[in-house]
């Protein structure tokens, strides 16, 4: 059975000192959306919508794969105010952010709209309207795993891109180049303090 998280530690198991990644095409099931994640309905809606959508298509297509649905990822970013250099963000209510799950390769837009269709007879009232098959290209990153609560990251952000700048790149908040994360622990089963989140940031070289 395939878990993507042992297939391709190099992107799901990182160590906690930074790393220069190169990160190629994959593809996502993604949904956009606002507001602070602790207490945002639309951000539970899309989280609930990603994860229904990801266990539809395992379960619909066994004799095509067998594999353990990879963990939930999310883009992140506030507006234009968005600067990075580990700065802390109060202020959770202008978060944009785009949640994602990793799909195989085996799953084509005509999968994915086959499995909104199973998931809509399954459960009529999960609105999976803004869900949509996307293929991300990263490309070069730097990244760490963080150990410990989510607000307190940004300690482990400001290390993670003063080595990037130690290795000669330039962090590369441009266009659809966002703060990337990886939830490699449930946080409704694990302690905050051990928490495990890979944090990502694009780069080029300077």
């Amino acid at each position: 059975m395939l878990d993507f998280k042992k297939a391709y530690k190099e992107l799901y198991q990182p160590k906690t000192v930074p790393s220069i990644v190169d990160v190629s095409t994959m593809t996502f099931i993604a949904i956009d959306g606002k507001g602070d994640p602790n207490v945002s309905t639309e951000y539970a809606a899309a989280i609930e919508a990603l994860y229904g959508l990801s266990y539809t298509i395992k379960m619909s297509n066994k004799g095509i794969l067998e594999y353990v649905v990879p963990p939930l990822e999310g883009f992140w970013s506030v507006g234009d105010d968005f600067k990075g250099n580990g700065a802390p963000i109060t202020d959770k209510s202008k978060f944009i952010w785009t949640m994602v799950i990793r799909q195989p390769d085996f799953v084509t837009l005509d999968v994915f709209e086959a499995a909104k269709s199973a998931l809509a007879k399954k459960k009529p009232k999960l609105d999976t309207s803004k869900a949509r098959l996307e293929t991300i290209t990263e490309g070069l990153c730097v990244q760490v795993m963080h150990i410990g609560p989510y607000d307190d990251e940004p300690a482990t952000i400001l290390a993670m891109e003063r080595y990037a700048e130690e290795q000669g790149c330039i962090i590369d908040m441009a266009g659809a180049r966002r703060h990337h994360e990886i939830y490699i622990s449930d946080p409704r089963k694990t302690a905050a303090d051990k928490l495990k989140t890979v944090i990502r940031h694009p780069v080029r070289k300077g």
